[in-house]
């Protein structure tokens, strides 16, 4: 019996409806959240991602803006751009997108996320917040949004459960292993210097894979009636592929996230949940010092 399908679409569709409402009651008090993306360079990539934010913005009410730098741009001149949204009063919301240019390193630039506005989780400050569990003021939007997706799947809660992570990078496979950990799951992290990764694949009930390699996962790897969610995004041909063999897992899995319609859309409603967050906590110290 084929999986049960994930939908990431539907989802969104149903927070996005909560997230309006709680817009509409900030638009009440005169607060219109504002999210501003900073950009370096014009990767078509990232100009695709904003052109998504900004058309899920208009339908909710969060205004998306974009600050494009100079491909040339130095470290101490990114570090100024997100130095002058600090300070920015109309701006709740800041995420530096990815990928910078080979010369910049993210590693080095995260700091600079204004911590009170890093609705993406990049600064260090928020990720050890998540790290020691003391309560994160954002979680990453695509961890966010694969919890999500697991709290709608049979597998929820996870307590227990016997989890296998696909990939380590601070962006999906860390983050969304410390999520899970503080949900009581027994997770193994796996990555490309792992010895027989096949042999944890299989063995788990939930498998997260964040690889980015298509189709690197295949039914042959997979336990039966496992939960798989399928973060990962690669164009090949003009075509957008996960890292998971969907055809061939979606026969073996008990549930399923597609690629695309799946961890995708819950992605930027996530997001979009962090930027209306922070412009109610702005506005109830503002409220506050009335």
């Amino acid at each position: 019996m084929a999986a049960r399908i994930l939908d990431g679409r539907a989802l969104a569709n149903e927070l996005r409806g909560e997230l309006a409402r709680d817009v509409a009651a900030l638009g009440a008090r005169g607060v219109v959240p504002r999210l501003l993306v900073i950009m370096v360079g014009e990767d078509e990539s990232s100009l695709a991602y904003v052109r998504g934010m900004r058309s899920l913005g208009a339908k909710i009410g969060v205004e998306v803006e974009v600050e494009i730098l100079p491909r040339s741009v130095d470290e101490a001149g990114v570090r100024a751009a997100l130095a002058r949204t600090a300070a920015d009063p109309a701006v709740h919301g800041v995420i530096l997108q990815q990928p910078l240019p080979a010369h910049l390193s993210i590693r080095e630039i995260a700091s600079a996320v204004p911590a009170d506005k890093d609705v993406d989780g990049a600064n260090p400050k928020n990720q050890g917040r998540l790290a020691f569990a003391t309560g994160a003021r954002f979680i990453p939007a695509t961890p966010a949004a694969v919890m999500l997706l697991l709290e709608r799947s049979r597998a929820w809660p996870l307590r227990g459960r016997d989890v296998t992570v696909i990939g380590r990078s601070n962006v999906v496979g860390l983050p969304v292993s410390l999520l899970m950990m503080a949900q009581d799951a027994t997770v193994t992290v796996t990555h490309k210097e792992t010895l027989d990764i096949v042999s944890f694949v299989r063995r788990a009930e939930i498998v997260v894979v964040a690889a980015g390699a298509p189709h690197l996962v295949t039914a042959d790897w997979l336990r039966p009636g496992a939960v798989v969610i399928d973060v990962g995004t690669t164009v090949v041909d003009g075509k957008l592929l996960g890292d998971v063999d969907f055809a061939s897992a979606v026969e073996v899995a008990g549930e399923i996230t597609p690629v695309p319609g799946g961890v995708g859309p819950v992605t930027n409603v996530a997001l979009m949940r962090n930027v209306v967050s922070a412009a109610a906590e702005a506005t109830a110290e503002k409220l506050s010092l009335r």
